[in-house]
């Protein structure tokens, strides 16, 4: 199976080993999520570079922000597990793709960075629209269609957006988000307002044509462009090493620097994503290769099972799972009780629950907005019926 060909599979006793003992008191619960008090811990693996240093495997956290991941990261899971069952109730229609296990890539990326900073990401685009401050009003509603979706309704699973936050989408052509991303990279450096732009995308997309032509040029303009593969191991069903003659996609670049990353661990996302952004400020592009997993097949056809086993899928939840990563992090430092932690995920279902409820009451697209956001406003273009006789209406 493919998952025998990962490097980056370590034993459970690996992860996230703590360098700072713990107190011998516990903190109280509501004070652990104020609590600053800085933890210095290891990432469970160490990077692999390509033609660049590597970032330092310690890194430095707090309860404050060991809870806010743990939080996080279980509102995306319960978000997405929620999608699955409205799409089997056919409340979601069209294609949706599904993120849970890749969460610990969203909310690391997030801690690096600002919102000012800009991503770009493909189909499987929930939880990075969450983590760039979307809300699950927005996420449901647009999952089923409704007015008040972060798209109106007419986006759908693959095509979330919130610009005011720098998220440029949510592409359902695969490959395609990435030229668009150093598009993002070049405004920046013309700008000169020192941020940079994550480009997003799978393994699959990794043998497209244009995402070469599109680092090329970013590498030649010194643009402040990351490119980031989430390496889930699959491109649709087809494992990696059936689909590329070199999955060492952060060696991809050639003339490019690049490193891998264990994408299962939130802090060693975060600590790479820092480092990228340092160094594409500085010298130009540079990919980032997460090592994740999703537990979802690769759409809702996918039953997820054919061509992997479950005993595969079980594994990586039991040894690699970036949830529970977390949760053994706050216990060896005593942070919170399993009896809070399962109480803050009755918390993250209640609030998914409730955002579904309110999602349903929003209502369907007017028609008319078939015709928005297409043709330049001012302009009087018409719009005719089928037999091209009848004005049916005057676009604003």
């Amino acid at each position: 199976m493919a998952l025998s060909r990962l490097s980056s599979s370590a034993p459970g006793s690996n992860l996230l080993k703590p360098l700072t003992s713990a107190p011998s008191l516990r903190r109280s619960f509501s004070a652990a999520a104020d609590d600053s008090t800085p933890i210095t811990i290891e990432t469970s693996l160490p990077f692999t570079s390509h033609v660049c240093d590597v970032p330092s495997r310690t890194v430095e956290t707090s309860p404050k922000e060991l809870m806010k991941f743990f939080r996080d990261m279980a509102l995306m899971r319960r978000m997405e597990i929620a999608a699955d069952s409205l799409y089997k109730s056919k409340l979601i229609r069209g294609f949706c793709h599904l993120y849970d296990g890749q969460e610990a890539v969203a909310i690391g990326m997030e801690a690096a960075i600002t919102k000012k900073d800009c991503i770009i990401t493909a189909y499987r685009d929930h939880c990075t629209f969450l983590g760039r401050g979307g809300t699950l009003l927005q996420v449901f509603s647009e999952l089923m269609g409704r007015q008040g979706g972060c798209s109106k309704g007419k986006g759908g699973s693959m095509h979330f957006y919130k610009k005011d936050s720098g998220f440029y989408g949510g592409h359902g052509i695969v490959g395609a988000q990435v030229p668009l991303g150093c598009g993002l990279a070049f405004a920046q450096k013309y700008s000169k307002d020192e941020t940079v732009t994550f480009a997003l995308y799978g393994d699959g997309a990794a043998n497209q044509g244009q995402l070469f032509e599109a680092l090329n040029i970013s590498a030649l303009w010194d643009l402040p462009a990351i490119l980031v593969c989430e390496n889930n191991h699959y491109g649709m069903g087809t494992a990696e090493w059936r689909a590329a003659k070199s999955p060492a996609y952060y060696k991809r670049g050639d003339y490019v620097p690049g490193l891998k990353v264990d994408g299962m661990d939130v802090f060693a996302v975060k600590q790479a994503c820092k480092f990228a952004k340092e160094h594409a400020l500085k010298n130009g592009p540079i990919i980032l290769e997460m090592d994740t997993y999703r537990y979802h097949g690769h759409s809702m056809s996918d039953p997820g099972s054919t061509y992997r086993t479950r005993d595969e899928i079980s594994g990586v939840r039991q040894e690699r799972d970036p949830i529970e990563r977390i949760r053994k992090l706050i216990f060896a430092h005593d942070i919170a009780t399993e009896k809070e932690l399962k109480d803050i995920e009755k918390e993250m279902r209640k609030e998914v629950d409730e955002a579904i409820a309110q999602a349903k009451e929003s209502p369907m697209p007017d028609p008319s907005e078939l015709f928005t956001n297409v043709y330049v406003k001012g302009y009087g273009v018409e719009s005719y019926g089928p037999d091209r006789k009848e004005v049916r209406a005057v676009l604003p």
